[in-house]
């Protein structure tokens, strides 16, 4: 078995299917990671989606931003904006299969055989190994239950910005989700600036990407994330690789296996 990772898919499938035919990939006998954002603001999520599902036995999918925030217009908590393209998804016949079965995926996934963890975005400095799977596991319980629609109508909000155990409620359950899915950078005291967008050389004195902070309890670990296209895939860290390269946006749709490190591109294609 070979095992892949992709970055943020986000609708691009005619993309996603010609780089995993440049690199041979074969459901059968493969495994591919999908680092979250699996659908919204490109022109085919439908279609993904369903390759998707259709070949979930071999897919490990971790939720991005996009992927909460369409199970929020799912369940009536967001609406729509001009700039999604959801509505494909939301009106096909198979909707309702495709929600649950992203109600069973959680925001990491950890491979002990190859110290790999995927997270969308990135995780708090100050959570260790054991602490990443306790709160992803705490999430996907609720996921799963008659809890979501508490979970999803109280996760928007950028406070608080700074983990703490002794959490509880919607605070918790909102910091948890924001670290897994939206952190891009934290300051000293790990307290996440999560409107920064930028790029990793115009960040503001005081803050560090998530992934080069001083005091990460997590530096042993191998971290495959997505969320932060400006970064076009550098993190100046060799055991931190960011897969989102912006096809979306014009830039390319990354994949990596993960037992070479190699990299393998596609650009975005006009329809």
């Amino acid at each position: 078995m070979t095992q892949y990772a992709v970055g943020d898919i986000q609708g691009c499938y005619r993309e996603l299917i010609a780089t995993l035919e440049k690199v041979s990939f074969d459901p059968s006998q493969d495994e591919l990671w999908v680092a979250g954002d699996l659908i919204n603001r490109g022109p085919e999520s439908a279609a993904t989606l369903n390759f998707l599902y259709e070949n979930q036995k071999c897919i490990r999918c971790v939720l991005g931003n996009h992927d909460l925030y369409f199970l929020s217009v799912y369940f009536g908590h967001k609406k729509l904006s001009k700039y999604d393209t959801l509505d494909e998804v939301l009106c096909n016949k198979n909707c309702d299969l495709w929600v649950e079965w992203l109600r069973q995926q959680g925001l990491c996934h950890y491979d002990e055989n190859n110290n790999f963890i995927m997270v969308h975005a990135g995780v708090a400095p100050q959570w260790s190994l054991k602490d990443i799977l306790n709160y992803n596991e705490e999430i996907k319980k609720i996921l799963k239950n008659n809890d979501i629609n508490y979970y999803l109508s109280n996760m928007y909000g950028n406070s608080p910005t700074t983990w703490d155990e002794r959490l509880e409620g919607t605070d918790r359950l909102r910091c948890i989700t924001n670290f897994f899915t939206r952190v891009r950078i934290c300051n000293s005291n790990g307290a996440a600036k999560l409107e920064y967008k930028k790029g990793i050389d115009e960040i503001p004195e005081g803050y560090h990407p998530w992934f080069l902070h001083p005091n990460r309890k997590t530096k042993k670990q191998k971290f495959i994330f997505g969320h932060w296209a400006a970064l076009n895939g550098y993190t100046d860290n060799s055991t931190i690789f960011g897969l989102d390269t912006g096809c979306v946006w014009g830039g390319e749709l990354t994949i990596m296996q993960l037992d070479n490190l190699k990299i393998t591109s596609t650009k975005k294609m006009n329809i």
